[in-house]
């Protein structure tokens, strides 16, 4: 590199010389670190290295801890599930989905159960039309081997759209004062 576009502490951006940069960086007592080396010219600023190391790892811990990373939460249901265990785990599907999270629900088939597929299929066809609000199907429901199971990834903003959804549904009551009796 003969020239770097070099920027100092005082704010102030020249052109000059690799070697120039280095010394005047060295003359602030400061190190001439790279910072785009791709730009015409190559870009250097005059830092304390030992401050623009730990700035930079202190960046990259912040943008990792603000990352969402996507599970996959699953549930399990024979062909027979009661109601109430189905409303129960539709909750948590819903609850997972609005958390972000992808939902595999799978029906499990034991012994002679496996004679009545079509019903692990209709079982997972219920929750997969009873999630079209929260999230979005990945194909049809599978049968592989003694398992039956269907993928749901969560739609984006689901949490705040089921909201309104839920809202829309049971208008609340206006807030009206008490009646005063007349005064007589």
């Amino acid at each position: 590199m003969r020239e770097v576009r070099a920027v100092f502490p005082d704010g102030t951006t020249e052109i000059m010389p690799t070697s120039a940069a280095l010394r005047k960086a060295q003359e602030l007592g400061l190190d001439l670190v790279l910072i785009a080396p791709t730009a015409v010219p190559p870009v250097a600023k005059a830092v304390d290295y030992g401050h623009y190391q730990y700035d930079q790892k202190k960046k990259a811990h912040d943008a990792k801890k603000k990352q969402h990373v996507v599970q996959v939460k699953e549930l399990k249901f024979r062909p027979n599930t009661d109601d109430h265990d189905y409303d129960f785990k539709k909750k948590n599907a819903i609850r997972f989905l609005q958390e972000g999270n992808r939902v595999k629900a799978v029906v499990q088939f034991r012994g002679r159960e496996i004679a009545h597929a079509d019903l692990g299929k209709k079982l997972l066809l219920r929750l997969s039309g009873d999630l079209t609000a929260y999230g979005t199907i990945e194909g049809q429901p599978r049968l592989e081997g003694r398992n039956a199971h269907v993928l749901i990834s969560p739609v984006k903003a689901a949490g705040k759209s089921a909201e309104k959804h839920e809202k829309a549904e049971k208008p609340e009551k206006p807030a009206t004062p008490p009646a005063q009796p007349p005064v007589s």
